[in-house]
């Protein structure tokens, strides 16, 4: 492994187990018998202990693992992040004195921080083909007695993810095992704002006695995740996300002379702002680095007054519909549920949502619909709709052209384009910026800009009779990371939707026109 010194492991398998020596609060608490929890089933689990300057404490961890737990995991790792103590020195002695195959240690040349230490140590367990890791810390604040209860649930097949909670007052709870009260308050608001942010309901976030599934690991970007130690919150942000599943069980509080490295409240601030940059990524609001795969460039808008809430009013259920630039498919999909035949096209290969359409036709549209038109039902569409389409074309009145005679007498087309005169545009203007970004009015691919008179003269041109007009919500939800369905974003929606009723054009987000087209004699129609 680069950057790292790592002493071999000798080829004899079985250890010469160390003196179990459980704490002291196990004599008060009754340790349960852990030969049935402890077995592996045929699974390989690792056990990483990150470890920082826990030159006085390591030897007592690896002393209150129990005996079932060395007869059972394949390999203790000790990650030792380039401690300035003799954290690494004690490792090696040990293990050398006692002749402990199981035991490996391995030091970074340069520290890297809590979350780039298990970082490291699980991409060492999935290269190894573990089936599954456990986290320990080596200062002695979590239980090693109870090692095989973290684990038991995921050889069991129960859970993807298991938590140790000191929330959970199996052992008397987190006061009693001598938490400060300031660390109890915090760790409880963090945990009722992760829980009420994320739809979870654990009992506790901030453990770091956690045990996985490799499987699932595998499956987890860990590229530009935090080395801090929020790095733990990312993980159950990205686990849950992805659907793995999460199950909690009881640990007891212990805290004792241990150095505590983390700052209380830079650490809030990081948890915080970890779940803002989720939510704005994952709303669509700006891409985040932590959190970039779950980034979708065109996310279908849940909020009041959105172009999405517009299309539920214009499209009627069992209608026959046209998306042209359809995307991943998410607003087919929508349809498709009251009852809508959906044909789809888009330059993508295959829309995650393809399955919604009847048909889908992959097309690049900045070259009009000629490649497709053939093969496009011959049946003529109740709805077209053209979504935050034209401005991305070098000629848009080709599409437009082009889209007449695929709709029925009674047809109409649902146009929606980006209002360059919003307010936050014309602000822009005035200080002297016009900066492309990711998404939104000024999203880098647009070619075309339009404000409510260009665009209805441009379907005027077209051949088509404006019906209704309505000016969208700026996206107030993706700019506070607040969930569109949530009463105080209904509330929010409701007031700018009269502002934006009264100044259309300064408050509009986009323009959506709807639209039919005007008969031609000469054509017959």
């Amino acid at each position: 492994m680069m950057g790292l010194s790592q002493h071999a492991l000798p080829e004899r398998v079985l250890p010469d187990e160390l003196p179990f020596e459980p704490s002291p609060l196990f004599e008060t608490i009754p340790l349960r018998d852990d030969s049935a929890l402890a077995e592996s089933r045929g699974k390989r689990i690792g056990i990483l202990i990150v470890t920082y300057n826990a030159a006085s404490t390591l030897l007592s961890v690896l002393k209150r693992i129990t005996p079932n737990v060395w007869r059972n995991v394949e390999e203790v790792v000790v990650f030792d992040d380039a401690s300035r103590d003799a954290t690494f020195e004690i490792a090696i002695g040990l293990k050398a004195l006692r002749d402990m195959p199981k035991l490996t240690v391995v030091k970074h040349r340069a520290n890297l921080g809590y979350g780039g230490n298990q970082r490291a140590g699980y991409r060492y367990m999935m290269e190894r083909g573990f089936d599954i890791v456990v986290l320990l810390h080596g200062d002695g604040q979590y239980a090693p007695e109870i090692l095989s209860h973290l684990y038991a649930p995921l050889v069991r097949g129960e859970a993807d993810a298991v938590f140790g909670s000191r929330m959970m007052r199996v052992y008397g709870g987190p006061l009693k095992g001598g938490m400060p009260l300031y660390k109890y308050i915090g760790n409880r608001i963090l945990t009722f704002l992760e829980n009420r942010v994320l739809g979870l309901s654990l009992s506790e976030f901030h453990s770091g006695y956690r045990a996985y599934s490799l499987n699932a690991l595998r499956q987890i970007d860990f590229e530009c995740m935090t080395p801090d130690f929020h790095f733990d919150t990312e993980i159950i942000v990205k686990l849950h996300h992805q659907g793995f599943r999460i199950s909690e069980v009881p640990i007891p509080t212990y805290y004792g002379n241990e150095l505590c490295y983390v700052d209380g409240l830079k650490y809030a601030r990081h948890v915080v702002r970890a779940l803002y940059r989720y939510r704005m990524t994952t709303g669509a609001a700006r891409s985040y680095p932590e959190f970039s795969e779950y980034w979708i460039h065109y996310a279908l808008k849940e909020g009041l007054y959105s172009s999405h809430y517009y299309v539920s009013r214009f499209v009627s259920a069992r209608q026959t519909v046209l998306d042209i630039g359809c995307g991943q498919g998410y607003v087919a999909r929508r349809l498709a549920e009251s009852g809508c035949t959906v044909t789809g096209i888009d330059g993508l290969v295959e829309p995650e949502c393809g399955a919604s359409m009847e048909f889908y036709h992959r097309c690049e549209l900045s070259a009009g619909l000629g490649p497709v038109l053939d093969r496009i039902s011959p049946r003529p569409f109740d709805r077209v709709l053209l979504l935050d389409v034209l401005e991305h074309l070098p000629d848009p009145a080709l599409i437009l052209r082009q889209v007449r005679p695929l709709l029925e007498r009674e047809g109409r087309i649902l146009v929606s384009v980006p209002n360059v005169a919003n307010l936050a545009i014309r602000l822009m203007l005035l200080f002297g910026r016009f900066d492309y970004a990711e998404r939104g009015i000024l999203d880098r691919t647009h070619l075309r800009f339009f404000t409510r008179k260009s665009i209805r003269r441009l379907l005027q041109d077209c051949g088509y009779e404006i019906l209704e007009e309505k000016a969208t919500n700026i996206p107030a939800e993706l700019i506070l990371g607040l969930n569109p369905k949530s009463r105080l974003m209904r509330l929010i929606a409701t007031a700018l939707h009269g502002l934006t009723v009264l100044l259309p054009g300064l408050m509009g987000y986009q323009v959506m026109l709807f639209a039919r087209k005007i008969p031609m004699e000469s054509s017959g129609e």
